[in-house]
Protein backbone atom coordinates (compact mmCIF):
# COMPACT_ATOMS: atom_id res chain seq x y z
CA UNK A 1 0.00 0.00 0.00
CA UNK A 2 1.78 3.56 -1.23
CA UNK A 3 0.68 6.42 0.86
CA UNK A 4 -1.50 9.19 -1.26
CA UNK A 5 -1.01 11.82 1.49
CA UNK A 6 1.65 12.65 3.72
CA UNK A 7 1.40 14.31 7.13
CA UNK A 8 4.47 15.89 7.92
CA UNK A 9 4.89 17.89 11.31
CA UNK A 10 7.38 19.72 12.26
CA UNK A 11 8.61 18.15 15.70
CA UNK A 12 6.00 15.07 17.79
CA UNK A 13 5.50 17.44 19.96
CA UNK A 14 2.49 18.18 17.02
CA UNK A 15 1.35 14.68 16.92
CA UNK A 16 -1.92 15.52 19.51
CA UNK A 17 -3.43 17.75 16.57
CA UNK A 18 -1.89 15.81 13.32
CA UNK A 19 -2.81 12.75 14.98
CA UNK A 20 -6.44 13.69 14.07
CA UNK A 21 -6.25 13.99 10.62
CA UNK A 22 -3.97 10.36 10.85
CA UNK A 23 -7.69 9.15 12.67
CA UNK A 24 -9.72 10.59 9.85
CA UNK A 25 -7.94 9.01 6.85
CA UNK A 26 -7.51 5.86 8.74
CA UNK A 27 -11.29 6.13 9.17
CA UNK A 28 -11.75 6.52 5.01
CA UNK A 29 -9.31 4.00 4.51
CA UNK A 30 -7.49 6.98 2.53
CA UNK A 31 -3.09 5.40 2.57
CA UNK A 32 -1.22 8.18 4.19
CA UNK A 33 2.22 8.36 6.00
CA UNK A 34 3.14 10.24 9.18
CA UNK A 35 7.00 11.77 9.44
CA UNK A 36 8.45 14.54 11.29
CA UNK A 37 10.90 16.96 9.49
CA UNK A 38 12.15 20.47 10.56
CA UNK A 39 12.43 23.13 8.37
CA UNK A 40 15.05 24.67 10.33
CA UNK A 41 16.55 21.59 12.14
CA UNK A 42 16.97 19.06 8.80
CA UNK A 43 16.19 21.73 5.80
CA UNK A 44 18.19 19.42 3.74
CA UNK A 45 15.71 16.16 4.41
CA UNK A 46 12.36 18.47 3.79
CA UNK A 47 13.81 19.87 0.15
CA UNK A 48 14.49 15.88 -0.60
CA UNK A 49 10.98 14.88 0.89
CA UNK A 50 9.30 17.78 -0.65
CA UNK A 51 11.27 16.82 -4.47
CA UNK A 52 10.56 13.18 -4.22
CA UNK A 53 7.02 13.01 -2.63
CA UNK A 54 5.01 12.95 -6.02
CA UNK A 55 7.64 10.49 -7.16
CA UNK A 56 6.46 8.03 -4.77
CA UNK A 57 2.81 8.22 -5.60
CA UNK A 58 2.26 11.21 -2.44
CA UNK A 59 -0.90 12.94 -3.99
CA UNK A 60 -1.84 15.62 -1.59
CA UNK A 61 1.11 17.01 1.40
CA UNK A 62 -0.55 18.23 5.06
CA UNK A 63 2.08 20.04 6.76
CA UNK A 64 1.39 21.13 10.29
CA UNK A 65 3.77 23.36 12.33
CA UNK A 66 3.36 26.13 15.23
CA UNK A 67 5.72 29.12 15.89
CA UNK A 68 7.20 30.36 12.85
CA UNK A 69 5.82 27.69 10.85
CA UNK A 70 8.08 27.66 7.73
CA UNK A 71 7.83 23.74 7.52
CA UNK A 72 4.62 23.99 4.87
CA UNK A 73 6.20 27.09 2.62
CA UNK A 74 8.98 24.98 2.57
CA UNK A 75 7.80 21.99 1.13
CA UNK A 76 5.36 24.09 -1.45
CA UNK A 77 8.49 25.68 -2.30
CA UNK A 78 9.74 22.49 -3.48
CA UNK A 79 6.87 20.72 -5.05
CA UNK A 80 4.12 21.06 -7.21
CA UNK A 81 1.90 19.06 -5.20
CA UNK A 82 -0.62 20.27 -3.20
CA UNK A 83 0.46 21.26 0.68
CA UNK A 84 -2.23 22.20 3.41
CA UNK A 85 -1.08 23.63 5.88
CA UNK A 86 -2.20 23.31 9.28
CA UNK A 87 -1.41 26.04 11.89
CA UNK A 88 -0.12 24.73 15.62
CA UNK A 89 -1.08 26.62 18.12
CA UNK A 90 2.14 27.26 20.70
CA UNK A 91 2.69 31.29 20.89
CA UNK A 92 0.35 34.11 20.77
CA UNK A 93 -2.24 30.95 20.57
CA UNK A 94 -1.44 30.00 16.84
CA UNK A 95 -1.72 33.45 15.17
CA UNK A 96 1.69 33.25 14.50
CA UNK A 97 1.78 30.27 12.72
CA UNK A 98 -1.33 30.78 11.22
CA UNK A 99 -0.02 34.23 9.69
CA UNK A 100 3.43 32.70 8.25
CA UNK A 101 1.15 30.16 6.20
CA UNK A 102 -1.64 32.33 5.19
CA UNK A 103 1.07 35.45 3.63
CA UNK A 104 3.24 33.33 1.18
CA UNK A 105 4.58 34.48 -1.62
CA UNK A 106 2.89 34.66 -5.24
CA UNK A 107 3.11 30.91 -6.86
CA UNK A 108 4.07 29.27 -3.36
CA UNK A 109 0.33 28.34 -2.16
CA UNK A 110 -0.28 26.53 1.09
CA UNK A 111 -3.90 25.91 1.26
CA UNK A 112 -4.20 26.89 5.20
CA UNK A 113 -7.24 25.24 7.66
CA UNK A 114 -7.66 26.85 11.08
CA UNK A 115 -5.14 26.75 14.27
CA UNK A 116 -5.10 22.99 15.24
CA UNK A 117 -7.61 22.15 12.26
CA UNK A 118 -5.65 18.99 11.36
CA UNK A 119 -9.07 17.07 10.79
CA UNK A 120 -10.28 19.74 8.17
CA UNK A 121 -6.67 19.35 6.53
CA UNK A 122 -7.78 15.83 6.26
CA UNK A 123 -11.11 16.38 4.98
CA UNK A 124 -9.31 18.59 2.50
CA UNK A 125 -6.42 16.15 1.18
CA UNK A 126 -9.65 13.93 0.44
CA UNK A 127 -12.02 15.68 -1.88
CA UNK A 128 -8.50 16.78 -3.75
CA UNK A 129 -8.19 12.96 -3.89
CA UNK A 130 -11.84 12.66 -4.70
CA UNK A 131 -11.87 14.63 -7.69
CA UNK A 132 -10.10 11.58 -9.54
CA UNK A 133 -11.21 8.99 -7.61
CA UNK A 134 -14.92 7.82 -7.12
CA UNK A 135 -14.61 5.66 -4.46
CA UNK A 136 -12.78 8.18 -2.28
CA UNK A 137 -15.47 10.81 -3.02
CA UNK A 138 -18.39 7.93 -1.87
CA UNK A 139 -16.56 7.91 1.43
CA UNK A 140 -16.24 11.37 1.86
CA UNK A 141 -19.69 12.01 0.86
CA UNK A 142 -21.08 9.60 3.15
CA UNK A 143 -18.48 11.21 6.35
CA UNK A 144 -20.69 14.28 5.52
CA UNK A 145 -23.50 12.92 5.28
CA UNK A 146 -23.00 11.50 8.99
CA UNK A 147 -22.25 15.00 10.29
CA UNK A 148 -26.34 15.79 10.13
CA UNK A 149 -26.89 12.80 12.22
CA UNK A 150 -25.13 14.46 14.87
CA UNK A 151 -26.64 17.90 14.61
CA UNK A 152 -30.27 15.18 14.92
CA UNK A 153 -29.00 13.52 18.25
CA UNK A 154 -27.37 16.75 19.83
CA UNK A 155 -31.34 18.44 19.24
CA UNK A 156 -32.93 15.13 20.94
CA UNK A 157 -30.62 15.94 23.75
CA UNK A 158 -31.48 19.15 23.60
CA UNK A 159 -35.15 18.42 24.01
CA UNK A 160 -35.00 16.35 27.47
CA UNK A 161 -33.38 19.19 29.22
CA UNK A 162 -35.90 20.91 31.22
CA UNK A 163 -36.11 24.49 32.55
CA UNK A 164 -39.22 25.62 33.71
CA UNK A 165 -39.49 28.57 30.98
CA UNK A 166 -37.97 26.65 28.11
CA UNK A 167 -40.35 26.57 25.69
CA UNK A 168 -39.14 23.87 23.59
Amino acid sequence: MKPLVSIIMGSTSDLPVMEKACKWLNEVKIPFEVNALSAHRTPEQVQEFAEQAAGRGVKVIIAGAGMAAALPGVIAASTTLPVIGVPISGMLDGLDALLSMVQMPPGIPVATVAVNGAQNAAVLAAQILALGDAEIAARVKAQKEGLAGKIVKANQDLAAVKYEFKTN
